[in-house]
């Protein structure tokens, strides 16, 4: 007889490559053990019915900001529920020295250790840390933290250096916390990159899960934009935000980040939340103009599901802006193609408090960035099925593909042996997106009043069930993913 810590039975089972219906799923010690049709119920220390659910990979979250702009202790546990609540198992957060964060400058190998501290055993999810190489000093600590942390995926902010992250510019020195001597510019782009690859080279056997995501929009398109769209005075709210920060920024900075992965031979390039057709057509082309470079292509489900004219208010200000609904439907183009790589939630809860100015609707004002990854599942399932996607197609978009690149090897698939990581989906749940039904300590949400055609039910990290018919349960059981 079969020995089960949990089994979950008569489920749909979706991965990236397939799906079976009437399925039952055996978990033990965390992990899947078995996968079959009528499994041994007498075995079960615990039974979760899921007739009329489908089981999707355990979602990999490949872009959060926990701590941005809220202490690090405390989102990591406010928005760890939160991405349970989305079907969220794994939450890769974005972390670097300068303001926000910790707000210190100095080594990783002081910074990060402070970081893996305050985070520890207050996640509900597993997560991991991109960490961006803001200094000299930094680039020459990467080979230690891919061998000491697990650290193997690292960012670059190309437009930092000269403009104002939410929308003016300004001086960044104090900003970025960097040495006086040194400068946050394309030259230290290549240099990042240079480091990288030499890091690849060093670690042969991992190389493959070694990557550069960057974070693509031109400084200088966007300063003299900024001054035109604030002088005219044309256009208000989100709208004056897109018009600000124009997609051809986007292509620009894609262009330059591709030509300096041509130049240093980096292979592995990530270009993250492209939110517009200009975007994802420079993506493209430099895909051809580049075969040997192995990129990746990211959007957001927030840039998926509102727009600059849905969307209430200016909580919706974000790096890069929300656009108009043609650059939305390219976005899901792109997707039925097969030209984007995942969606991710691009998650950073900005208080109510903190994320508006006065007055609240000057865009310029209000903060960037606001949460999401409560919604990243149930949005793509509901807005995905419609236009033709299948659930194949969201299980690697939301998962598999997350999980190979950013070397989390023993997740993003329902398949023997790997992570019990699992999301109850019930594709015939309509629900309408209130701020105050989130877990997340955010007030307010862009996607307020939206209405979903399917709600993730439960979600299992390694086997533990953390969120159970809607609830949030039990402690936090998230570890820290030493990757690759």
């Amino acid at each position: 007889m079969a020995s089960y810590d949990l089994l979950i039975t008569n489920v749909v089972v979706v991965n990236h490559d397939g799906e079976s219906k009437a399925q039952d799923i055996g978990i033990a010690n965390g992990l899947i053990s078995q996968i079959g049709s009528d499994l041994d119920r007498a075995g079960a220390k615990k039974l979760v019915d899921g007739t009329g659910k489908v089981a999707y990979p355990g979602v990999v979250d490949g872009h959060q900001h926990w701590g941005i702009y809220n202490p690090l202790d405390q989102d990591t546990v406010s928005e760890s529920k939160a991405s349970a609540q989305g079907g969220v198992t794994t939450a890769i957060t974005y972390m670097r020295t300068g303001q926000y964060y910790l707000n210190k400058g100095g080594s990783y190998l002081d910074f990060f250790p402070e970081v893996l501290e305050l985070s520890a055993n207050r996640a509900y999810v597993d997560y991991g840390f991109h960490l961006a190489p803001m200094s000299k000093q930094h680039i020459s600590e990467i080979p230690e933290l891919i061998s000491q942390f697990g650290v193997v995926s690292f960012k670059i902010f190309m437009f930092y250096g000269s403009h104002g992250l939410h929308g003016r510019s300004s001086d960044q020195s104090s900003f970025l916390m960097i040495p006086e001597d040194e400068q946050y510019n394309l030259a230290h782009f290549e240099f990042v990159m240079r480091g990288i690859q030499k890091a690849r080279e060093q670690f042969g056997e991992k190389a493959d899960s070694i990557s550069l995501s960057l974070h693509c929009e031109t400084a200088e398109i966007m300063t003299a934009y900024t001054k035109i769209v604030e002088e005219e005075g044309k256009y208000k709210g989100l709208e004056a935000y897109h018009h600000s920060r124009p997609p051809h920024s986007e292509g620009l900075a894609i262009t330059i980040a591709s030509y300096l992965a041509h130049e240093t031979n980096l292979a592995n390039i990530n270009l993250l939340h492209l939110s517009s057709f200009k975007a994802v057509d420079a993506a493209l082309r430099m895909a051809e103009a580049f075969p040997q470079i192995n990129f990746r292509r990211e959007v957001t489900i927030g840039h998926l599901l509102a727009d600059i004219h849905n969307s209430p208010g200016v909580g919706g200000k974000v790096n890069p802006p929300l656009r108009p609904r043609e650059d939305v439907e390219a976005l899901w183009n792109f997707i039925k193609k097969g030209q984007i790589d995942w969606v991710v939630s691009d998650h950073a809860c900005c208080k109510d408090e903190y994320k508006f100015g006065e007055p609240r609707e000057d865009v310029f004002l209000a903060k960037s960035g606001f949460g999401g990854t409560e919604y990243l599942l149930s949005g793509l399932v509901t807005e995905g099925l419609k236009r033709g996607l299948s659930r194949s197609d969201i299980a690697r978009l939301s998962s598999h593909a997350p999980a190979s690149r950013y070397g989390l090897k023993n997740k993003g698939a329902i398949v023997v042996g790997f992570d019990a990581d699992i999301a109850l989906v019930d594709e015939n749940q309509n629900y309408v997106i209130r701020a105050e039904d989130s877990e997340s300590s955010q007030e307010y949400t862009p996607f307020e009043g939206f209405t979903m055609t399917a709600k993730v039910t439960d979600t299992f990290v390694r086997g533990h069930h953390v969120f159970e018919n809607g609830k949030i349960v039990g402690t936090p059981q998230g570890k820290y993913q030493y990757r690759a």
